[in-house]
């Protein structure tokens, strides 16, 4: 079932990054676009292969080390598209909140800070709905996800330039105090 639901993930994914575009303008592929892998958090989990699927899905978002340690979700440039390196992360929050109906989690999305402050927002918004998107295709609730866009006000790092700006397109996955 676990092996159906993933290849579920995967096709909505490759159909969704195949349709949709988050500004209507042709996204830039090759060279020009540096590798954002570079700038995660680490390695990502493979949630299956970690022994996962106890009663509260493997483990607790207060561990500092847990599957649910990873929490910041990178994007390129002018981009809503969860790039596949992320997919793991997502899953692994995915299934600790199926599995913990009571548990809620709050999507923040932020951008870069080239393009209006508008554009930003909008932006920012549309990166955290591709994350609750593919959290609710893993069985969690509308009712416990919320979404917050914050644009580029909130940068990760200061800078004007592509490593600081690799580090301020993201959306943050946080669990709000119990």
């Amino acid at each position: 079932m676990k092996f159906l639901q993933t290849c579920g993930v995967l096709l909505a994914t490759a159909i969704f990054a195949v349709g949709c575009s988050s500004s209507g303008r042709m996204k830039t592929h090759g060279s020009d676009i540096p590798d954002i892998g570079k700038y995660s958090d680490g390695p990502s989990v493979n949630y299956h292969a970690a022994g996962a699927g106890t009663q509260n899905g493997g483990t607790s978002p207060d561990e500092p080390n847990g599957l649910l340690s990873k929490r910041i979700i990178y994007f390129v440039y002018d981009s809503s598209e969860v790039q596949p390196e992320y997919l793991s992360v997502i899953n692994n929050h995915a299934n600790y909140l199926a599995s913990n109906k009571a548990v809620s989690v709050i999507l923040e999305g932020h951008a870069d800070e080239r393009g209006s402050p508008e554009y930003n927002v909008a932006l920012g918004e549309q990166r955290a709905r591709s994350v609750a998107k593919l959290m609710k295709l893993q069985g969690v609730a509308d009712s416990q996800i919320q979404l917050v866009s914050y644009g580029e006000e909130k940068p990760a790092v200061t800078g004007h330039d592509e490593n600081a700006w690799l580090q301020n397109r993201r959306v943050e996955i946080t669990y709000p105090e119990r």
